[in-house]
């Protein structure tokens, strides 16, 4: 479950997907449990596919940090991503996810009534 890269002349490495059918329900949970991951993920889930770029997302970390956030999320098989122009753009793989893990997306959207 390794998140290889491949790399374009003249570009940065293309980021490198697991599919939701490869990867194990701790994984998921893992990825989901952190409270950043968590925030990006239900903001991904409030827009519309390919119309979030990483930098759009108001997280209280640094680029770095918020690249290897998204990087355990690709893992774990939550969102793609793709490059537009000079930008990453994001989708919340909602379906596929769905397929693998009925419920678990539904049950991490819904508000929380001990979040503050």
């Amino acid at each position: 479950m390794a998140d290889r890269t491949t790399r374009t002349a003249g570009r940065r490495a293309a980021p490198a997907h697991t599919h939701p059918d490869d990867v194990p329900l701790q994984t998921a949970l893992a990825a989901l449990a952190d409270p950043v991951r968590l925030r990006l993920v239900r903001e991904l889930a409030g827009s519309d596919d390919w119309t979030r770029a990483c930098g759009s997302f108001d997280v209280p970390v640094q680029k770095a940090a918020l690249s290897h956030h998204f990087s355990v999320l690709r893992q774990a098989g939550i969102v793609e991503q793709r490059d537009m122009g000079p930008k990453r753009v994001n989708r919340l793989r909602r379906e596929e996810f769905d397929a693998r893990f009925p419920g678990l997306l539904a049950l991490v959207l819904r508000p929380d009534p001990l979040d503050r």
